[in-house]
């Protein structure tokens, strides 16, 4: 899989992100949208939504900002009419009830072309029993050797059923389309340590769509770009002896360097076939 090319055309192409994220986050979502290439747009106001997505190459609808959902179906059933790459991030799906519904809906009403949670949140969706607690993932949940096997069958069976490309990211990443599933092993522990790192994740997965036709190449391109600038983050910080509010910052800042050649040798896969 060429990773290095999806980066070239964020490059080149420059794409214009529509993100309706959380008051958390969005400050961090908008900067590594910057430093990948891309340009963000946050408008998620419901009367101006329709109107903005118009001028974007990619919507990202993070339910981090469950009190916006009415916005994002708004955004994200204009977004299919147009024919522009919806991104979905799951943010505690399954926790309350609030959730419950409100994901319920954007399934029913939206069509994402990706769709970016942990393995908690991934599973509520697949009708699977979890544990997980608020946005973190449980670690009885977390994709490990011994089930890996299982979560490449969840994703790929879910990806299959909603028509889309599933994204679980975690120590081990598994993104699937149905019919090829790639397994990414980049990263580092300390990318859990810092607030936003999955919906940084999931912007740069809209920058990554909004650049290239292919949703499932384009998505683990972007989770390869977030594991190996994760890996030249924490490399920084343990040299220097520092902790997860400099790595935060490094960590954006090796996004805005990342280099195709750096994607091309840093990368860490493989690819199972349905």
């Amino acid at each position: 899989m060429a990773f290095e090319n999806v980066l070239h055309a964020v490059r080149k192409q420059k794409p214009l992100v529509q993100c309706i994220t959380n008051i958390v986050t969005v400050n961090d979502c908008a900067n590594i949208i910057l430093a990948s290439g891309g340009s963000p747009t946050m408008a998620s106001h419901p009367l101006e939504v329709e109107e903005a997505v118009h001028n974007v190459q990619a919507l990202v609808c993070n339910m981090g900002a469950i009190d916006k959902a009415d916005s994002m179906i708004l955004a994200g059933r204009e977004a299919n009419r147009l024919g522009t790459p919806v991104i979905l991030d799951p943010v505690g799906a399954g926790g309350t009830r609030l959730r419950r519904d409100a994901v319920k809906r954007l399934l029913d009403e939206v069509h994402f072309a990706v769709i970016r949670g942990n393995a908690s949140e991934i599973r509520y969706l697949a009708g699977q029993q979890t544990t997980g607690s608020g946005v973190d993932v449980s670690d009885l949940d977390e994709i490990n050797e011994e089930n890996l096997s299982a979560a490449v069958s969840m994703a790929a069976a879910l990806a299959k059923r909603l028509e889309t490309v599933i994204a679980i990211s975690g120590k081990i990443d598994v993104i699937s389309n149905g019919k090829e599933t790639c397994v990414l092993r980049n990263g580092c522990a300390t990318m859990a340590r810092i607030t936003g790192s999955g919906c940084m994740l999931t912007a740069l997965i809209g920058v990554f769509c909004g650049a290239y036709e292919d949703s499932f190449v384009a998505a683990c391109s972007a989770m390869a770009a977030m594991g190996i600038s994760g890996e030249i983050a924490e490399e920084k910080r343990l040299r220097n002896g520092t902790g997860n509010a400099t790595f935060r910052n490094d960590l954006i800042d090796a996004v805005f360097n990342l280099t195709e050649e750096q994607m091309k040798q840093g990368v860490h896969y493989e690819i199972y076939k349905r």
